[in-house]
């Protein structure tokens, strides 16, 4: 709950007012058949075409305001939704790329998609609900001025019915909560099996990879049925009692007017308020059902934003300063922690991380070019991102799709290097710039790396936090880190030759 009290608190101002401009509509709106009533009695059975003038004009007035109100309102609600969701998008993907934090991909679709927009819908189900109750309350006060009975079945039917239907939201809450997990597994496994299915393909398991998604997807329409079956009958139930109660007054107005209790007018107005109150209690009874799903939404945000990352390696930072070096670093188990880090957003520091990020636009637009030609032919033979500019007819100019998606792995990979090396920072941290290239490629990139920025005088200092022999093979030294700790340093030759651990990480 405590995601849902900071989301109410920091979009207050904008709630506070689309609750009152919604109040103002729903109140105008019960005043509308109260209105009425008050025309047939005072201006139509009479006769008085003034009056009648006078009335009409008061009546269109009145949706004048009830028109510009809901205009009103609408506008900050949906505007305070908009950024509400947008802030726990923003949020979620901050902590998911941290790369300490650990979190399925599919678990991120749903949270940052469906789980960030029906919470932010809180910021609309409150004003709602206020709206909902000033509108039973003028109506209430209406049919009490003319029969203390008919008010009383809306001032004691109201809360009688609110409290039963809330004692079915922990149970949605707890669907709805189940329904998002098992989608979650179903997105990751979803995306696990695209990413990888090439290699699938090439040792013979996309049979077994397909029966496994089959399963969870099941499963996952299950928990989708289970929910819907009890969102399905919360509704039914809710839409019931309010057509119920507004059938009741509805029939007792009409014994009223028979036996000579009300005018006709009022039976006029009494009608228009039974039929209108459908409005309002279908909105109070169906709140619950709105709060739980909000509640299982945030729960779930919540959950992920309370991740706490795996622990940095401990002490100070164990890489020590690498001015004018190119240093190699071994990282066991994971050099996720140590590169995060590295990343301190010092203005000298760039961190080229693992998986590269490609944006839609040309070749030149996703290099960033700071320098001159000279500079841009020097980097892309260093990075072996010549052949991918010669690939294509249109050279740096070819148009290329949001996050590379035509490429292959290996050219996004190469880009990417390309912009790093542009950048020209101080100190470039490359991790595992070259996984998904070919072991030629890779050669050639680790000797352009050398010679692009360690050139003799250079002061400029490269970390290659990688593996990868052929990148360790031009480093001046290397470093092995295990568990935070400095373990070993070295040379790649030394190491290799006399440090077995070094020999298993390293030489596979």
């Amino acid at each position: 709950m405590t995601l849902l009290w900071r989301t109410l608190l920091r979009n207050r101002g904008r709630v506070a007012s689309g609750s009152l401009l919604i109040g103002l509509h729903q109140g105008c709106q019960a005043v509308v058949p109260i209105l009425i009533g008050v025309i047939v009695d005072r201006a139509v059975a009479p006769g008085h075409l003034g009056m009648l003038a006078l009335w009409v004009s008061i009546l269109a007035a009145l949706f004048l305001v009830l028109t510009v109100a809901y205009r009103a309102g609408t506008r900050q609600l949906m505007r305070a939704i908009a950024d509400e969701a947008h802030g726990l998008r923003l949020e979620v993907a901050a902590k998911v790329l941290d790369p300490r934090t650990e979190v399925r991909t599919g678990d991120v679709l749903t949270i940052s998609t469906t789980d960030a927009d029906t919470t932010s819908y809180l910021l609309d189900y409150l004003p709602r609900l206020f709206g909902a109750l000033v509108a039973t309350a003028i109506s209430a006060v209406g049919l009490c001025l003319i029969s203390v009975p008919l008010g009383l079945v809306v001032l004691i039917g109201t809360p009688v019915v609110l409290v039963g239907l809330q004692r079915a939201a922990p149970r949605i809450t707890r669907r709805v909560a189940a329904r998002q997990e098992v989608a979650g597994r179903a997105a990751s496994l979803a995306t696990d099996l695209v990413t990888g299915l090439r290699p699938l393909r090439g040792i013979g398991a996309q049979d077994a990879a397909a029966h496994r998604y089959r399963d969870v997807s099941r499963e996952s329409l299950s928990a989708t049925l289970r929910a819907a079956k009890t969102l399905g009958w919360f509704q039914a139930a809710s839409d019931t009692v309010s057509t119920l109660v507004a059938c009741g007054i509805a029939i007792l107005a009409g014994w009223f007017a028979l036996s000579g209790r009300i005018s006709a007018g009022e039976l006029v107005t009494v009608i228009g308020l039974a039929a209108f109150l459908g409005e309002p209690f279908a909105t109070l009874s169906a709140a619950p059902g709105w709060f739980a799903s909000s509640r299982a939404s945030a729960e779930r945000i919540e959950a992920v934003l309370d991740l706490c990352p795996a622990a940095p390696p401990t002490g100070a930072n164990p890489v020590p300063p690498v001015a004018g070096e190119c240093v190699g670093v071994v990282v066991e188990p994971d050099a996720g922690a140590l590169v995060a880090l590295l990343d301190d957003g010092s203005p000298d520091v760039l961190v080229a991380p693992h998986l590269p990020e490609l944006f839609s636009g040309t070749i030149r637009e996703n290099l960033l070019e700071p320098a001159g030609p000279d500079l841009l032919g020097e980097v892309l033979r260093a990075s072996a991102a010549d052949d991918v500019v010669a690939a294509h007819p249109d050279g740096l100019e070819h148009a290329i799709a949001d996050r590379g998606a035509a490429l292959s792995g290996g050219q996004r990979q190469r880009l990417a290097l390309a912009r790093a090396l542009l950048a020209g920072p101080r100190l470039l941290v490359l991790h595992e710039p070259t996984t998904a290239v070919d072991a030629v490629t890779e050669h050639a990139i680790a000797r352009g790396i050398r010679e692009l920025r360690h050139r003799p005088g250079s002061t400029l200092g490269t970390l290659l936090v990688t593996t990868s022999p052929a990148l360790l093979a031009v480093t001046d030294r290397v470093i092995v880190v295990r568990d935070g700790h400095v373990v070993a340093t070295g040379t790649h030759a030394s190491l290799a030759a006399g440090d077995e651990t070094y020999q298993a990480a390293v030489l596979r």
